[in-house]
């Protein structure tokens, strides 16, 4: 029995003291560790970031003295609830993520259990191999998360699952003996030699139930064991889900990648057509075979920020089949013969990688996608990976949609149809006081459909809390008992992730969103897609951990402040699971007096602390496939916080920076001057809550305003009218960025006009949480506004940040029956200038340009206009993703300096180093410009100013 210290002291204090350093129980730790990617929600007692193994072992030492549960963890992506526990959580992705061994001769890696497997991938790919399983989640799951679950992917067809792949894992079981296991015989040792007797006992009941088709994972893998196995206990510890020991170390097998690729798409008038055809392709040797149908690919062509999807042929259903091998010939002919099976009612072969690339793209964020049903409803996971026989695949998937009808669900099955494996998410109406009852009734009846079919609960995600309670329906009483008596020999003292497989938790208990009831009150914005619910919309993340990824080359921006720290608070699913506890009222610390236990604490400091260093780049409101707007939520939090309030000095400052502008308009170069004094400058910036190291800008001699008023009049009976928004930025800040856009829309053939007065769009206040005041002032620019509007004039906005904000959070602060019409009269310049008849942008041939995409315009509008404007200009066009790291206020408060010049160096510092002298560098945001000048000796310049130069240039070149 596991005792507890003779004379206890806080558990963190314990760690600490035997040499564990970063061990953590904060309220704000323990509440973004209290879920994964699953339904459920249980706050650990700590958090341990172990450096190297000693930790992990004193971890797991103390556990054992004191019976606490321990966790393993990597990414956090497990859909099924097995990376949470109670006691401790340890993070192995923090520090113990390193690929420590790669031998290109003999195929194989040695890795720490936090190595995310795009990091192992990267360096195989660059000897031509790969490691074979591979996750829709590659991007940021771990590997030895992957041996947890016996992780597969799409192309476990042709690679195998992570147990085909490992070649020797070293582990600490539950009871203390470290082992090292290769292939072949286990070595001895208490644990091995009970476990061969309970094997030898249990022969029959093995050989008959276990093992019986590729993904069937459910349970433990004990067909590994048997004689004609070899015993072979690396294997069967692959996909235990970190209940019988503790992974300190992995070997794996990497495969050749194959040179040559060719996608086949495939057509069927139904999904159960789809999944009967999978026999049909499985002679071809696919290295994968995909399903999915009509009702996924709806989503992806209605959400903003997503590629668009490459023309599909006929049908409302489709296989994605991919051959592969050495030969190009040979992969032709035989994806020919694929695109002429019988069985389709249409094919088409994708020979365009870019194409391929989008459409896997689907695949890939198909649990993100699939985050809502097909009804609009919240869809979650809970029952999103059973796996059939892949004959039997067709038959299931229309009895389980009958399934659907009978309980009122909706979902978008799609997933590994090669294999017999079905991922879905489903509309579990956990809004209704009966929620979980009808969540437990379904699974209840979707495990007797699968078992029917001989097939697997689990078919790559693990029982976890969703499914192990069922597992008598899928196995006799012989088998349980079998698993209890090897989770007895690894784990004598329940100390392993507790609660799964072995003696389960009630797969209803602990469900996040059914333990969170709606927010809808007193909110300030309206939260139109999501019924107006702001916990609806924070509950949006499901967890998949997209936020988490790290790859510095991506044309992304979610989350650049993760990149940064590597604090799970920091990435966006970290700050939703904050405010998600905050909503179900566990987060109260701190709590002012007064408060009502059960309301939302909006002044918690858990809250704020996850929110702090969130840059409001509204990157996942388009990268994160269920569609988090953290900006927004950040703001209603500032804004609940500090309603009649006194507010910290920069938002008096920086928010509302247009009030200053506007009086400083007056006598411009007088607060110039002022400014330029010493030690004047210095005590304004401390004065105004900005950080000492930032400049201040100057104000512009002249605004836009003034110098347009002062222009000859420049109007034409024949030419179309457009209205040019010259926001608070470009009036008084960057003007000469206005008076380029001037000519380059005279060029186009506009009649350029201006409103009578500067017009605001309140951004400045929105990010500061000023949402009271941000509605008045929105409200009088979309009146004055709308009068274009309803004459059919475009506007054309400059400044991406604002112009986002007439697109899309004047909607939200103001309803769209009034702000609507401003918003689809709304553009940017190469959006407009796309849709000009006969307009042709001056030749950019020989011109390189380093484009760093303000993040609102890539989230909000898009960016891909103005990609295929310069191109079709003739430029050599390099698009960087990530965020420059100003972003509006955030990079000038105090505090945030860091943060801001290492979200920099992500990719804008290092690619304006890079770059030739001639080269240009478009950047339309003020802030982003602003940062440039700040870190770098490069300035950006504005498209309208790149178009203008391009313009003259042409035009003085003529005769």
């Amino acid at each position: 029995m596991a005792t507890t210290l003779t004379a206890p002291r806080s558990l963190v204090s314990e760690l600490q003291s035997r040499g564990v350093a970063d061990a953590r129980a904060d309220a704000t730790s323990r509440a973004v560790y209290s879920s994964d990617a699953s339904l459920y929600r249980i706050q650990p007692a700590a958090v341990v970031f172990p450096r190297h193994l000693d930790e992990v072992l004193t971890t797991l030492e103390v556990c054992r003295e004191r019976g606490i549960p321990f966790t393993s963890r990597g990414a956090g992506t497990s859909l099924a609830g097995n990376s949470i526990g109670r006691g401790v959580v340890i993070d192995f992705s923090r520090h113990l993520n390193r690929v420590l061994e790669f031998d290109a001769e003999s195929r194989t890696a040695v890795v720490e259990p936090g190595a995310v497997h795009a990091t192992l991938q990267k360096v195989a790919l660059a000897h031509g191999l790969r490691f074979g399983p591979d996750p829709s989640t590659h991007t940021r799951c771990t590997v030895g998360g992957m041996i947890g679950n016996n992780a597969c992917g799409s192309r476990a067809l042709a690679y195998g699952r992570t147990a085909d792949n490992v070649t020797h894992l070293e582990v600490m079981t539950g009871s203390g003996t470290r082992l090292r296991l290769g292939a072949g015989d286990a070595p001895s040792s208490a644990e091995t030699n009970a476990l061969r007797s309970l094997v030898g006992e249990n022969l029959g009941t093995i050989r008959t139930e276990l093992g019986r088709f590729g993904r069937q994972v459910s349970g433990y893998s004990l067909e590994h064991l048997l004689p004609e196995r070899g015993f072979d206990l690396r294997r069967m510890l692959v996909g235990s889900e970190g209940t019988l020991a503790v992974v300190l170390e992995a070997g794996v097998r990497l495969v050749t990648d194959a040179p040559h690729k060719t996608m086949v798409v495939l057509g069927f008038a139904n999904i159960g057509d789809a999944g009967d055809a999978v026999t049909a392709v499985l002679p071809f040797k696919p290295t994968a075979c995909e399903g999915l149908d009509s009702r996924i690919v709806e989503v992806v062509r209605s959400r903003k920020g997503l590629q668009a999807v490459p023309e599909l042929p006929g049908g409302a259903a489709w296989l994605f089949v991919e051959i592969s091998g050495d030969d190009a010939a040979e992969v032709a002919d035989r994806a020919a013969a694929v695109s002429r099976i019988g069985v389709a009612m249409d094919s088409r072969i994708i020979t365009n990688p870019a194409q391929a690339a989008a459409l896997w793209r689907i695949r890939e964020d198909g649990g993100g996608l699939a985050g809502r049903s097909p009804a609009g409803a919240p869809a979650h996971a809970g029952w999103e990976d059973a796996a059939v026989p892949p004959e039997r695949v067709g038959d299931y998937l229309r009895e389980f949609d009958e399934l659907l009808l009978t309980h009122n669900l909706t979902g978008f099955p799609f997933g590994h149809f090669g294999d017999g494996c079905v991922h879905v998410r489903l509309d579990f109406p956990f809004q209704r006081h009966d929620g979980a009852a009808a969540f437990r009734a379904f699974l209840t009846d979707a495990a007797r459909l699968v078992a029917s079919y001989g097939g697997s609960l689990s078919g790559e995600h693990g029982d976890g809390r969703a499914r192990s309670e069922l597992l008598p329906y899928m196995y006799t009483p012989a088998a349980l008992s079998l698993f209890s008596r090897v989770k007895g020999i690894f784990d004598p003292d329940n100390i392993l992730n507790p609660g799964i497989l072995v003696d389960p938790e009630p797969l209803d208990a602990n469900v996040r969103v059914a333990e969170a009831g709606p927010l809808r009150s007193g909110l300030a914005f309206g939260y139109e897609h999501d019924d107006g619910d702001f916990s609806q919309a924070v509950h949006r993340c499901t967890g998949v951990g997209q936020c988490r990824a790290t790859q510095r080359n991506s044309h992304t921006v979610m989350c650049p402040s993760y990149v940064a720290t590597l604090e799970e608070k920091d990435s966006t699913r970290g700050r939703a699971r904050a405010l998600q506890e905050m909503i179900n009222g566990s987060v109260t610390g701190g709590a002012p007096a007064g408060h009502k236990q059960g309301k939302p604490n909006w002044r918690a400091p858990e809250v704020h602390d996850a929110l702090d260093l969130c840059l409001s780049c509204k990157g996942c409101a388009s990268d994160c496939p269920t569609g988090i707007d953290m900006a927004s939520y950040k703001a209603e939090v500032l804004h609940q916080s500090y309603k009649g309030r006194i507010r910290p000095a920069s938002h008096y400052s920086l928010g509302w920076l247009p009030r200053w502008a506007s009086l400083a308009s007056v006598a411009p170069r007088v607060v110039n001057a002022l400014m330029s004094l010493p030690g004047l400058g210095k005590l304004g910036l401390r004065v105004a809550g900005v950080d000492q190291r930032r400049k201040i800008p100057a104000f512009a001699p002249q605004t836009f305003h003034k110098w347009f008023a002062g222009r000859p009049v420049n109007a034409s009976g024949d030419r179309p009218p457009v209205l040019l928004w010259a926001d608070s930025f470009t009036n008084n800040f960057s003007p000469e960025v206005g008076k380029a856009a001037v000519r380059v829309l005279e060029d186009a053939g506009y009649e350029v006009r201006i409103p009578e007065k500067p017009v605001c769009c309140g951004l400045t206040w929105i990010s500061t949480g000023q949402l009271d005041s941000a509605r008045k002032i929105l409200h009088s620019s979309v009146e004055t506004l709308t009068e274009y509007a309803e004459q059919g004039i475009p506007i054309v906005g400059l400044e991406p940040s604002c112009t986002g904000v007439l697109r899309s959070d004047s909607i939200e602060l103001l309803g769209r029956a009034e702000a609507g019409k401003v918003a689809a009269a709304t553009h940017t310049l190469a959006e407009l200038l796309a849709q000009t008849p006969g307009y042709e942008p001056p030749s950019l041939e020989g011109t390189t340009i380093v484009a760093q995409p303000h993040c609102h315009h890539h989230a909000v509008m898009g960016w891909s206009p103005d990609a295929a404007l310069l191109e079709g200009a003739g430029a050599s066009l390099q698009k960087l993703g990530g965020c420059c790291g100003l972003a509006g206020n955030f990079g000038v408060e105090r505090g945030h300096y860091e943060i801001s010049v290492a979200v920099a160096e992500q990719q804008l510092l290092p690619a304006v180093r890079a770059a030739a002298d001639d080269a240009v560098v478009l950047a339309d945001g003020y802030s982003c410009r602003t940062q440039l000048e700040d870190l770098s000796e490069r300035k950006g310049i504005h498209l309208a100013q790149l178009l203008d130069q391009a313009q003259s240039a042409q035009r003085s070149a003529k005769p």
